[in-house]
């Protein structure tokens, strides 16, 4: 009997054999559950969050990440599933970030619970709350599926309290797996409970005098010298980050969390202590971090990299998600030159997901970043026209609206507009805000050598032989046969295509050159080497250029 060809194949077995990472971390949980639901009704997923300084992008690769392996999973198996987004606002703010305002203000109350520091943007109850906020409003633009959880409010409404009391009863257990991990003389003063003062508020790194598990009690000496007994529960206390983690897992059931590769080893700590409290610790990924244009770590307190908004405000969310998604166990610079790229890649991805096998669209980044649903593209759409096109054609014709690009647009490909084709419009807006930021004011035309100038005129000669609406791969061809021509006047047709970038666009890289050439428009790429050739552009940025009016 001849095997079953892909694409006779259902999609549940197609995801068993699936290579793409998310679905190799799903098949990790489905040996975990056996195939069944767990007691508690559903399988969980967690991702963390710090809330001590403004959100960066880091944190939000946690939720991207683990929502395609989750609904990896769900191709796998039909066991309910959830996935919680935990904020550790109840952790004392330690020290006052570099990048917000009112930063005196915000000094007066370190080491409280990020829940009681007043918001220094003045738009929240707290600081804790504002940031908070930040993060949903990103989830939610992505339209994420996620239960938002605070840790104010586990430990202060007593779900918690159960898995404090078993904590304290397990006290010298947790404490042989953490005190070897710290230097004598913290070893001195460790505990795993912080208690939070009564008298000043703040969460208090102190020793733990006596502890009566009975009560559900610790003794300790507060700030101003007073031996205070608190419970436990009910938000008198918190615990350090690692047995908090462990703890975490136990109280919840967390069955899959991913974590930075220098969490590796606070991992293994709450895993040990999760199995002391008398639970499995969950599935994991270990994630390669971010780095900073210089190379450094992104720091959440110094706010360097990439914040959400600002990868926004030229990429749209889908080349955000890609970007998450390419290989999560590399490091990765996260800049903004980065940002072209990653949507240009996107839209390629986008573009094959429609005409793949169904065994090849589960390997594809775009069946992940819609979960297998990529939204519906019209036919008339032109996915040929990518970010750095747009760009450059921003840049040529000195656009700074997108009526005035859409003139182009809607010349080169008649049946798009701004309806049929909104991804095309709302990266015709990005191109335009990224341009205006960081393309034009690194912007160096150059005058062409003599040799060069030679091969610019034969070009000229050539493109204006050609009828006005010849198609991007005779043009392409046209310049590539004028490289040819002049070979001896350049080392390479790399030299040759680079020549043209660094004269006409003034940028040493640049698109396929017949395809912008049919975007901008024959006439008006005949006069951009016209005026390069007469020097006009070296001698400044290129002037304004008249667009043609869109079509109706």
């Amino acid at each position: 009997m001849p095997e079953d060809r892909p694409e006779d194949r259902d999609e549940r077995s197609l995801a068993l054999e699936a290579r793409a990472w998310p679905f190799e971390e799903a098949r990790k949980l489905l040996e975990r559950t056996g195939g069944k639901t767990p007691a508690k009704g559903y399988l969980l997923f967690e991702t963390g969050y710090g809330p001590s300084g403004l959100p960066h992008i880091g944190t939000f690769g946690e939720v991207v990440r683990t929502t395609m392996v989750r609904q990896a999973f769900q191709r796998l198996s039909d066991i309910p599933t959830r996935l919680f987004c935990f904020s550790d606002d109840m952790d004392g703010l330690r020290k006052v970030p570099d990048n917000i305002p009112n930063r005196e203000q915000v000094a007066r109350h370190l080491h409280e619970p990020l829940t009681r520091v007043p918001d220094p943007f003045g738009e929240f109850e707290s600081f804790g709350h504002h940031n908070n906020a930040m993060l949903r409003r990103f989830l939610d633009s992505f339209g994420f599926e996620y239960e938002f959880q605070s840790s104010t409010d586990w430990y202060r409404s007593g779900r918690f309290d159960a898995a404090l009391l078993e904590v304290l009863r397990r006290y010298d257990e947790i404490m042989e797996v953490m005190l070897p991990t710290f230097r004598e003389e913290r070893q001195q003063s460790y505990s795993p409970f912080l208690p939070i003062s009564p008298t000043t508020g703040r969460v208090l790194q102190v020793p733990i005098l006596e502890r009566d598990a009975a009560a559900g009690t610790i003794l300790f000496e507060d700030e101003d010298g007073t031996r205070t007994e608190l419970p436990v529960t009910g938000g008198h206390c918190k615990l350090q980050w690692k047995p908090d983690w462990g703890m975490r897992w136990h109280a919840l059931g967390v069955d899959y969390e991913m974590s930075g590769k220098d969490l590796i080893e606070s991992v293994k700590l709450a895993a040990r202590i999760c199995s002391i409290l008398g639970s499995r610790p969950p599935e994991g990924f270990h994630y390669e971090l971010f780095l900073d244009e210089e190379g450094r770590k992104i720091s959440k307190s110094k706010g360097n990299g990439l914040s959400v908004d600002e990868w926004l405000t030229y990429g749209p969310p889908e080349s955000l998600s890609l970007f998450m998604y390419q290989k999560p166990r590399a490091a990765k610079r996260l800049y903004f030159d980065v940002i072209p790229r990653a949507v240009d890649d996107y839209l390629k991805h986008l573009k094959t997901l429609a005409v793949e096998e169904p065994a090849r669209r589960l390997e594809n980044p775009a069946w992940h970043i819609h979960d297998g649903a990529p939204p519906g593209r019209l036919p008339e759409e032109k996915t040929d026209l990518s970010f750095s096109l747009l760009l450059n054609l921003v840049g040529t014709a000195n656009a700074e609206d997108k009526a005035a690009l859409w003139g182009f647009i809607s010349r080169y490909a008649p049946e798009a507009t701004p309806e049929s084709d909104p991804l095309l419009d709302r990266l015709v807006g990005y191109a335009i805000a990224y341009y205006r930021d960081f393309v034009k004011p690194a912007k160096v035309y150059r005058e062409a050598s003599e040799a060069e100038a030679a091969a610019l005129k034969d070009l000229l000669h050539e493109l204006e032989l050609l009828p006005v609406g010849a198609d991007p791969e005779t043009i392409q061809n046209t310049v590539y046969e004028i490289g040819k021509r002049h070979a001896a006047a350049f080392a390479s047709l790399r030299d040759w295509f680079k020549a043209c970038y660094e004269i006409l666009l003034g940028q040493e890289q640049g698109p396929r050159l017949g395809s912008f050439f049919a975007l901008y428009g024959l006439p008006e790429s005949r006069a951009l080497i016209g005026r390069a050739l007469a020097g006009d552009l070296a001698s400044a940025l290129a002037g304004s250029v008249t667009a043609p009016q869109m079509q109706a």
